[in-house]
């Protein structure tokens, strides 16, 4: 189990560092939860798989991504994500980032 606790929390902005795109975190892995076969043809910067990884909504486009921490930063100016699942999992943007919105069970 890593000790390594998340940088960037649910709802949070952040941009990429390696691909220049912003995106809205929803979901925190505590460490890689992927394949094999998906790292080692995806993630070319083999990135640590014991710290945490993030599922984006990326900003401007329909798909979302898995990040490791290491390829993230913290979004500096921070806006409001263009996606068309964001009204779904978001309840609101507070200028600085999203609310989950709560789900019933």
């Amino acid at each position: 189990m890593s000790e390594h606790q998340a940088k960037y929390q649910i709802g949070q902005i952040i941009h990429h560092r390696l691909f220049d795109y912003t995106g809205a975190v929803f979901d925190v892995d505590p460490v890689f939860q992927g394949t094999d076969e998906w790292y080692q043809q995806v993630a070319r910067s083999r990135p640590p798989k014991t710290e945490p990884w993030y599922h984006v909504l990326v900003n401007g486009a329909v798909h979302t991504t898995y990040v490791a921490e290491q390829n993230l930063e913290r979004c500096e100016t921070p806006e409001r994500i263009s996606h068309p699942i964001a009204d779904q999992i978001f309840s609101e943007f507070d200028g600085r980032r999203y609310r989950l919105r709560q789900r019933a069970n």
